[in-house]
Order: structure tokens, then sequence, then C-alpha cells
């Protein structure tokens, strides 16, 4: 008897937290339905009336075919081409460089390492804003305005990456660097053989980070580019709003289209996020 109340009651506490996390989950997904909502109305119905409607009255995708002509000269495909150099770029350099910074900071002992360490960490907390005009002149020195090269420049490396994957490198079990070092494997092989493998999972992690971090970015394309050809995704559908007289519906379009990318990309990477077996597989 005790038996089925202990296990009616855990039932019930169990649809209560999938209730009370589905609720939580329908109101942070919201603003995404309500704006793939708004990119399917129709030009007859009002965006504005009350109460609102959610569901289209009459679905179209005219406001999708628009957004992607917005302008002749720099049509949206343009603007998807360059968000995708740049992040896969920035993901690529980003990844590479944080591991191997994070690398000796995590399996090397020589002087200073935690020092190090630390500063790194601690510039984590300087905004960007601190650091945006010296990082302009450098770029413009170096001649990478209006290039890829410039837009990604900031990013190549972060105190983010290097801490996350200096903890993944930590909890890689000794045995396996010993059994490499014994096999006369350098420690560039052990950090490329070994040490990539086993930490997956965080390096998985990093680049859907970085990915969304480098795709959503406005303010650096912004600031590094004056050309309308070199625009990323989040410049274009500013661009919108001048280019179809604040067409809501255009602008919506365009806003579901530049989310997209980030959605396929996580989804296509989600299932790499899992505990790699040569993270825990040594034998006792």
């Amino acid at each position: 008897m005790a038996s089925a109340n202990l296990q009616r009651h855990t039932g019930w506490k169990l649809m209560g937290m999938y209730l009370l996390l589905s609720t939580i989950a329908f109101f942070m997904l919201l603003p995404l339905l309500w704006l793939v909502s708004t990119a399917l109305k129709s030009q007859g119905e009002n965006l504005f009336q009350f109460p609102p409607q959610f569901i289209p009255a009459h679905p179209t995708l005219e406001n999708f075919v628009k957004a992607w002509n917005s302008d002749p000269r720099n049509p949206f495909s343009r603007y998807f081409f360059n968000s995708i150099i740049v992040s896969l770029l920035t993901v690529g350099l980003n990844v590479l460089s944080s591991s191997l910074a994070a690398y000796p900071l995590a399996r090397l002992k020589f002087k200073g390492r935690d020092f190090i360490f630390s500063t790194v960490v601690a510039t984590i907390l300087i905004p960007f804003q601190i650091v945006m005009i010296p990082l302009f002149i450098i770029s413009v020195q170096l001649r990478l305005q209006n290039t890829y090269l410039g837009m990604i420049f900031p990013a190549i490396a972060s105190a983010f990456g290097i801490f996350l994957m200096r903890q993944a490198f930590q909890s890689v079990p000794k045995e396996l660097e010993e059994a490499a070092r014994m096999d006369g494997c350098s420690e560039l092989g052990i950090w490329w053989s070994v040490m990539l493998p086993a930490v997956r999972p965080a390096l998985v992690t990093l680049a859907i980070f970085v990915f969304i971090g480098s795709w959503s970015d406005f303010l650096w394309p912004l600031i590094i580019t004056n050309k309308p050809e070199m625009a990323t995704l989040p410049l274009g559908v500013a661009r919108l709003t001048g280019l179809s007289d604040t067409d809501w519906r255009v602008v919506a379009a365009g806003s579901v289209l530049s989310i997209a990318p980030i959605l396929a990309f996580f989804i296509a990477m989600q299932r790499y996020i899992v505990p790699s077996d040569a993270a825990s597989g040594v034998k006792g």
C-alpha cells in the first residue's frame, strides 16, 4: 500500500515538473512563434488588431520572397554567403586556437601557468565596447576593413573558449596521456590524437556558442564594414526596415531566414554532445 502511494506521489510529482517545464518552454518559444506567425500573414491581415490573431487567416510565403529579393544590387543570398563564410571561419579558428592554448594550461607544468590562466579568464570581465576602438584601429592599420578576416579578427580566440577547453582537458584521465607518451607520441600528437577526441563534447559545445555569437553579431560587422556587399545577415535584416518601408511582415520573414541556420546548426551538432568513450575508457 505504501509502495503504491509512493508511486502515485512520484507520478504526480513528475507530471507537475513536466507541466512546469512545458509552460516555461512555451513562454520562451512564444516570441519565435509570433515571429513566424507574422512572417506568414498576408498583406490584408492587420498585425496590430486586438485581440491579436496568432494563426494567420491566409498563410503566404510572399513575405519570404520579398525579403530574399529586397535589394537587387545586394540580395539576401549575398548576406547569407557572407554570414556563412564569417561564421564557419570564426568557429574553425576559435576552436583551434582555444584548444591549442588550453592544452598546455591544463596538462603541462611550467612556471606562471596559473597566473597566465587567471589573467586570461579575467579578460572575460572586460566589455567588448572598451576594446572596440583599439581593435578597429588595429584592423584598419592591418588593412582588414571590408574583409572577411577583419570581421573574424576579434573572435579568433576567446577567453571563454580557453577556459572551457582547459576544464575539459583536465577531466581526461592521465593514463591516456601517459600511454600515448610511452608510445613515442609528441605533445602535439597527444593533443591531436588523444585529447581532442576525448573532449569532443566540449569542442562541439564551444563550436555552437561561437557559431551563434558570430552569426548574430551586429556591432562589429557594422563598424568594420562600410560596403553593402560585405554586410552579414543581421545588417541585412536591419536594412529591410528601409528597403520595404517598414513592412513588418517582410522584416519578420527576414528575421526567420536569419534564425533558421542557427537552429539547423544546433540540431545537426547536438547529437555529438555526448560523453566520449575515450574520456573514460581506462581499464582498471
